[in-house]
């Protein structure tokens, strides 16, 4: 025993030395430090706009005199110079996740309006990125299984309708049918009925790209070697398209899935402001109109970063589901 010792400790040695991937680590740390520089570059753009575009967040205050516009620029930090206001929102928004107070919503700090929208928004977004994977993954492969079929024609014309038509159109006619003329819904969604039409407006646009998107993978996936091997050795239809086909051709589906979230989260700013859906995206849109400089850096930062994270998720998801990719 004392002869094999040494041999078993370096094979030990060797499959802890395979189980952490220098390159993974490395990709990882690469990718977290690129999200830090996006989100960066993101609040220092946005910053610098806001304050180069002429006007002022008091501009439109009701006989506002020059001393008391003087008095609130100076309570709210906008009389300092520049690169000083800057630097101290730099260094409070990355330290102390602190966007300053709300110019308009008075007696609101940035960040209790930013949590109050995304309990909203992504309640919204998940509903709608859940049934818009589960509907698109299953037609998707459905017209890959039917290929050339009615069935395929009807998916494929419905999911390049969905693509090509904006969501603001698709929203305005659900709630002008749905709501104003059968009455079956809320034109608003301040309640739990009222989210329905927001939630299906959101989700047709990824669904239909999800289609797209399991159709060509399935395809290429049941044209594989493999596929012809398991077929001739006589392996049950089922299996071949649920342990085999459908897994691999999932893949790019994955890699979709977590910018498709954002997506749906940040794209929901002009369905939320037709439905009246008190999220973040509403907040969004209200503060460009009002011109609420911290409320837009707020928003603008979290719904970056929301980005930014989502798609770090999806590569590292992409690499656990196909070992085979090699990260350098």
């Amino acid at each position: 025993m004392v002869k094999f010792a040494p041999y078993i400790q370096t094979e030990s040695q060797k499959i802890g030395r395979q189980n952490v991937n220098p390159k993974t680590l490395s990709y990882i740390v690469k990718r977290i430090l690129l999200a830090v520089l996006t989100v960066w570059v993101v609040l220092t753009i946005t910053f610098f706009v806001m304050h180069f575009v002429p006007g002022g967040p008091f501009a439109s205050e009701k006989a506002i005199t020059p001393a008391v516009q003087a008095a609130l620029e100076a309570k709210y930090g906008l009389d300092k110079p520049l690169m000083e206001q800057y630097w101290t929102y730099l260094v409070d928004a990355f330290t102390k996740f602190d966007f300053g107070p709300s110019l308009k919503q008075r007696g609101r700090m940035v960040i209790d309006v930013v949590k109050d929208g995304l309990k909203t928004s992504a309640k919204l977004g998940l509903i709608a990125a859940l049934w818009a994977t589960v509907a698109g993954v299953v037609l998707g492969a459905s017209a890959a299984l039917k290929r050339n079929t009615v069935l395929d024609r009807i998916i494929m014309v419905i999911s390049t309708a969905f693509v090509s038509m904006p969501s603001f159109i698709m929203g305005s006619l659900m709630l002008l049918f749905f709501s104003v003329k059968l009455g079956l819904v809320p034109a608003n969604g301040e309640t739990a009925k009222g989210l329905i039409l927001p939630v299906i407006t959101l989700g047709l646009s990824p669904m239909a790209n999800i289609i797209r998107l399991t159709r060509s993978s399935m395809l290429d996936v049941l044209g594989q070697d493999y596929i012809r091997t398991a077929r001739a050795k006589g392996v049950a239809p089922l299996r071949i398209i649920f342990g085999h086909a459908l897994k691999n051709a999932l893949i790019p589906v994955i890699t979709y899935i977590g910018p498709m979230l954002a997506y749906i989260v940040t794209g929901s700013l002009v369905v939320e402001q037709i439905f009246a859906v008190p999220g973040i995206g509403r907040a969004f849109v209200q503060s460009i109109i009002n011109r609420d400089y911290p409320l837009i850096m707020g928003t603008t930062i979290v719904l970056a970063s929301l980005i930014v994270i989502m798609n770090l998720i999806s590569d590292i998801l992409y690499k656990i589901v196909d070992p085979r990719i090699d990260f350098s």
